[in-house]
C-alpha cells in the first residue's frame, strides 16, 4: 500500500477543486482507467451496488496503486461497512440520508476513533499499514485524512443543512437530487429551488460542496462546487448509445 503525500481531505482543506466518478462494483478495470485518465478520486457505491467487502478491497488496492483516492458510499446507516472500508484504506465516506444533526453526530461517532468517536481501533488493518505504524501515528493519520460527506436527500435535510454541517467532523455535503425529488411532497419547493436554497444558505458556506454532474466538470466548478462527481453509468450509457447506427 502506498503512502500518498497528501490526502484528498488535505487538498480540499487547501482550497483545491477536484473531480471524480461514482462507480458500482465490480469494475476494477474501470477504476484503473479512471486513475490513468487522471481523475482525483473514485466514489465506490455500495448503496446501490453489491456491498461486498472483498471486492471493495480489490478496488481500493488497485486505485491506491495508481495514487488515486477512494471514497465509499455505504447504505443508509451502514456504519459497520463504512468502518471496514476505512480499515481497508478508503479516504472517506459519503453517507446517504443524513436527515438531522443527530444522524450526523452518530455518523461521526462511528467513523472517528476514541475519544472523538467509538470506532474500533486497530493498527494491523491495511489502513494501518499492517501494524507497521505506531498507534498514535495511525490515530492521527486517520483523524486528519478521513473525509466525511453528508448526503442531503429530503426537504427536511435541506432545511436542517446548517445544523448537520455544524457537527464537528462533517466536512461537506452532497445533495442527492433523485431521492430529493422522490421524497418531496407537492407542498414542498421544487428540487431546483431546494438545491438553490441550500447552496445560498450562509450556514453551508464553509462546508465542502460536492455536486453530481452530467459530464460537465467546468460548469459545476464555475457554479461553486469544490468536488465534482460524475455518474459513470450515465456517462457510459451516453457513450454506448452514441455508437448505435
Amino acid at each position: 500500500m502506498s503512502a500518498p503525500a497528501r490526502s484528498l481531505r488535505a487538498r480540499l482543506r487547501d482550497g483545491e477543486r477536484v473531480s471524480g466518478a461514482l462507480v458500482r462494483m465490480p469494475c476494477e478495470e474501470v477504476v484503473e482507467m479512471l486513475a490513468v485518465a487522471g481523475l482525483d478520486f473514485v466514489l465506490v457505491d455500495c448503496e446501490h451496488g453489491p456491498a461486498d467487502v472483498l471486492a471493495l478491497r480489490h478496488h481500493l488496492a488497485l486505485a491506491d496503486a495508481h495514487g488515486m483516492a477512494v471514497l465509499v458510499r455505504p447504505g443508509e446507516g451502514e456504519h459497520v461497512l463504512a468502518q471496514r472500508a476505512l480499515d481497508q484504506g478508503a479516504q472517506g465516506v459519503v453517507a446517504p440520508h443524513v436527515e438531522s444533526a443527530a444522524d450526523a453526530e452518530a455518523l461521526v461517532r462511528a467513523l472517528r476513533y476514541p475519544p472523538r468517536g467509538a470506532r474500533g481501533f486497530a493498527t494491523y488493518s491495511r489502513a494501518g499499514r499492517f501494524g507497521t505504524v505506531t498507534a498514535d501515528g495511525h490515530r492521527a493519520a486517520a483523524d486528519d485524512r478521513t473525509l466525511v460527506i453528508a448526503m442531503l436527500e429530503s426537504p427536511a435535510a435541506i432545511r436542517d443543512a446548517g445544523a448537520i454541517l455544524a457537527v464537528d467532523g462533517v466536512d461537506g455535503y452532497l445533495v442527492g437530487v433523485a431521492d430529493l425529488g422522490a421524497s418531496r411532497s407537492p407542498d414542498d419547493p421544487s428540487v431546483a429551488d431546494l438545491l438553490a436554497a441550500v447552496r445560498a444558505d450562509p450556514t453551508t458556506a464553509g462546508a465542502v460542496r460536492c455536486d453530481l454532474a452530467l459530464g460537465d466538470t467546468a460548469a459545476a466548478l464555475a457554479d461553486g462546487a469544490q468536488v465534482v462527481v460524475h455518474n459513470l453509468t450515465h456517462v457510459m450509457m451516453q457513450a454506448f448509445r452514441a455508437l448505435r447506427a
